[in-house]
């Protein structure tokens, strides 16, 4: 940001905090990214990580009941490789942004959208 203010031009910026973006990551999308965006992912790795995202359960303690529902959306935000399969799975917005001319810096669920032009003196 301080070589275009250097270079007298003017950033726009769009900050995206996506609340629970974790948990809304689609299963069946992301494995379908990893087997066309990878050749190097063999069956064993994509079976490896189906098994990680499925028959994944979560509890609600309330009133002295607990629930059980089966997890279908999102990775595990503690792991390592649940960061890991977030970026992966949102990798397809930079060649969006990128389209439209603009520029993205990612850090997890926190994205940054920018565009720097030039400024113009009114006179």
């Amino acid at each position: 940001m301080l070589m275009v203010s250097d270079a007298q031009e003017v950033t726009l910026l769009e900050l995206l905090d996506l609340s629970t973006a974790f948990g809304c990551v689609d299963h069946a999308i992301l494995l379908h990214r990893l087997q066309i965006g990878s050749a190097s992912l063999t069956d064993v790795v994509l079976e490896w990580i189906f098994s990680f995202l499925s028959e994944r359960t979560q509890q609600v303690a309330y009133n002295g009941r607990l629930s059980s529902v089966h997890v279908l959306f999102g990775v595990p935000q503690g792991s390592v490789l649940g960061q890991l399969l977030y970026v992966l799975y949102t990798a397809e917005l930079f060649h969006v942004v990128a389209r439209h001319q603009l520029r993205l810096h990612m850090y997890a669920d926190d994205s940054q959208v920018y565009v720097s032009v030039r400024q113009y003196a009114c006179q």
